[in-house]
Formats: C-alpha cells, sequence, structure tokens
C-alpha cells in the first residue's frame, strides 16, 4: 500500500502501518524521533511497527553525524537466517517430536550455554582473529569472555525460534532467529547510559532517544563495539545454522542444502540514501534493496515470507522485520492460556506449555496482511509454515 504522511517537528513520519493500528504510545515515540535534528529526510515505518524502549519496533531511521543506540536495541544484530533443502513433505516421519528433541539438544535454549564451544572452521575460518577483538571492547569491567565463547550457537529466549518449515510446493526449510546474546545486550546497555549522560542529549524529548555524535571518541567506541556485536550475531546464526544441518544429516544423510539467506534486523549500516551519505539504523526492520533476499516471519503458529527487496528509496530501501507484536507479553500470558497455545499451534511440533504462552500467536499482528501493507517494498519469494518450532 502507499505509504500515509505524518507532518513531524524536523522532518515527516511515513508510515507504511495502518494509522489507527499504531498505538498511541508508539507514535509518542515516532513523533520524538522525528523531531531530533540529526534524523535525515524523514521516519520510515514498517506495518509491524510497535511500541519499544527508546525507539519504535518497526522504524527505519537514517542520520547525518550521528547514531542513537537505543534505536538499535540492546539485541545488537538479531536477525534471521533460512535455507531451502533437498528435502520434500513426503521425507518426514509421522512423528517429528524426535527430530524437535535433537534440535533442542544440539542448540541450546534459554539460558543455556556449550559446555565447550561449539564453533570451528567449518563455520568460518578467522575465529582467532575475531575473538582477538574481544579484547578491544569498551566494557571490560562486565564481559566475561568464556560465556560470550559459549554462547555462540544458542538461541535464547522470548521471540527467538529455530523452524523447520514446508513451502507451498512442500520443499523442506529451515529458519532461525537470534542476535548476538549476552554480550551484545551488555555491550548494549553500557553505550545507552553513557549517551544518555553527555550534554548535547540533556534537553531531549525522550531520554532513550540519546545520540553519539560524529568525530567524537564515544561515537568510536560505539560504532567498534556495535560492529563486533553484528559480526557475533551473524556468526551465532551461522553455527547454529551449523548444528541443525548435522542434525537433519544425521536423520536424511542424502539431504542437500541451498544457499543460506541471512539478515540482520536490529543494526546500523552506513549508506547513501536521497544522494547523501547517512547511517541507517534498522530497528526491526530488513534491507530490502532491488533484489535483496529477505526474511519476514510470522508467530510459532502461521508461518512466514522470503522475500526479494525492490529498492524503494522511500522507505531507505527497507521493509518489516515479522509480524510485529500486538499485545505486550505480559498482557497475553494475563488473557491467554496454554490451551490457547495448542489450539493455535495445532499441527506444530513445539512446546504448548504456559511458558511460552507470550509468543501465542493471537499476540501478534496478522502475518499475511503486514505482507500486503509492503507490496510495494518487497515481492514475495516463498511462503513458509512451520511444522517445528524450538523456542527458549
Amino acid at each position: 500500500m502507499a505509504a500515509t504522511t505524518i507532518p513531524g517537528q524536523h522532518v515527516d513520519i511515513r508510515l507504511w502501518a495502518r494509522p489507527e493500528s499504531v498505538e498511541d504510545q508508539a507514535m509518542a515515540q515516532l513523533r520524538n524521533i522525528a523531531a531530533l535534528p540529526w534524523t535525515f529526510k524523514h521516519v520510515a515505518v514498517m506495518p509491524d511497527v510497535h511500541y519499544g524502549k527508546g525507539a519504535t519496533v518497526g522504524s527505519v531511521i537514517a542520520m547525518r553525524d550521528a547514531v542513537s543506540p537505543a534505536a538499535v536495541g540492546v539485541d545488537i544484530g538479531c536477525g534471521m537466517t533460512a535455507v531451502r533443502t533437498s528435502l520434500t513433505a513426503d521425507d518426514l516421519p509421522a512423528s517429528l517430536a524426535p527430530l524437535r528433541s535433537a534440535i533442542e539438544a544440539a542448540v541450546p535454549v534459554g539460558f543455556g550455554l556449550h559446555r565447550d564451544a561449539a564453533f570451528d572452521d567449518r563455520d568460518f575460518a578467522d575465529w582467532d582473529a575475531f575473538w582477538a577483538r574481544f579484547d578491544d571492547l569498551t566494557d571490560k569491567t562486565r564481559l566475561d569472555r568464556g560465556r560470550a565463547v559459549n554462547q555462540m550457537g544458542t538461541l535464547g529466549g522470548g521471540n527467538h525460534f529455530t523452524e523447520v518449515c514446508l513451502d507451498t510446493t512442500g520443499q523442506v526449510w529451515v529458519m532461525l532467529h537470534s542476535g548476538s546474546r549476552g554480550v551484545g545486550n551488555l555491550l548494549a546497555q553500557h553505550h545507552i547510559e553513557v549517551a544518555r549522560g553527555l550534554a548535547h542529549n540533556a534537553e531531549l524529548p525522550d531520554p532513550d532517544l540519546a545520540v553519539f555524535l560524529a568525530g567524537t571518541p564515544q561515537m568510536a567506541a560505539y560504532r567498534h563495539d556495535l560492529y563486533w556485536a553484528q559480526d557475533y550475531a551473524r556468526r551465532n546464526r551461522a553455527v547454529m545454522l551449523r548444528l541443525v544441518s548435522d542434525v537433519l544429516r544425521a536423520h536424511f544423510p542424502t539431504v542437500v542444502f541451498d544457499e543460506p539467506i541471512s539478515v540482520h534486523h536490529n543494526y546500523v549500516a552506513e549508506e547513501v540514501h536521497f544522494g547523501e551519505e547517512v547511517l541507517v539504523t534498522r530497528k526491526g526492520a530488513i534491507r530490502a534493496g532491488r533484489g535483496d533476499l529477505g526474511i519476514i516471519p510470522g508467530s510459532m503458529g502461521t508461518g512466514s515470507y522470503i522475500v526479494r527487496g525492490l529498492g524503494n528509496p522511500d522507505s531507505f530501501e527497507s521493509a518489516s522485520h515479522g509480524a510485529g507484536r500486538r499485545m505486550s507479553r505480559n498482557k497475553a500470558r494475563k488473557r491467554f492460556t496454554a490451551d490457547d497455545l495448542a489450539a493455535q499451534t495445532a499441527g506444530v511440533e513445539c512446546r504448548k506449555d504456559s511458558g511460552v504462552v507470550d509468543e501465542i500467536p493471537a499476540a501478534y499482528k496478522d502475518i499475511d496482511e503486514v505482507i500486503r501493507d509492503q507490496s510495494d517494498l518487497v515481492e514475495v519469494v516463498a511462503k513458509l509454515k512451520q511444522v517445528v518450532c524450538v523456542k527458549g
């Protein structure tokens, strides 16, 4: 659908969401972002938009010579990876419970860690160089290298997941969602706090929107740590995908995997838009340049989409990162029961207990509607429906 333009104090807000679907708190955040003097051109708002800490989830913010760490969020580099396999629905057994159990055994969930490092040269050849950069990270007092090593290749909790899916032709896919784990969270919290204390941020309408300015040591430190955490997140997903692929090889020895698709949806990138070099923050949004392949997941019972970007300049060549929540976790826990979850995830081999009720499909927006609302941003390549879903 065509974007709706809402006038802002410094720049306008361009909504690919239906205006009536944006809660008041989220709209207030968007107005605060649009009032910042560093915000460039307009704020692009994706159809999965919802309220978030500091900056709105589902927002794309371009800035000249500035960046807001809260507009990235605390899960730096969080994103998706998916791969199509040679398997078809006919290859899968009647019961998928053993496959789910094997995936859970291979990839720790929640606060779980690997007992030893799970990565090796099959994943990347430059691990020594990557870990050497850990010693240059800013907030050394709280960072635990051993924990970061053992969290590499782990899922986490919340809305993170690993899935086995079928597309509409019956082809089997593997898809997973995770980020930079505990180390990324600690780095983000540190830099958000540093930014809040800088004098130029004293009069902001929301202190969580504090920014770092180009040419300052604080900006240099943040970008150094940010890019390392984004790399950690990318590697984390790659290691997990290999671990899950190993599980599939054990069950289906002749399986073959296509080239994976991997995208961040909480990150910063240096890009050129409208003829100017800017720092683009996507918080709950993927890059959707012309021809870019992307992943837009729904909830744990509704399916997901593989998409191809159309390169729409007005969205800063971006698209949504998922269905987006329409209900807070607390509200979902109060409103729904484990029986509701079981009903809404019928046919999916997954947890159906009270511990994941906050992830119930009804707590999320309609993924099909979200895709329709960004038809000028992406085109659909494949629609997937999960048959196995692993959550922390």
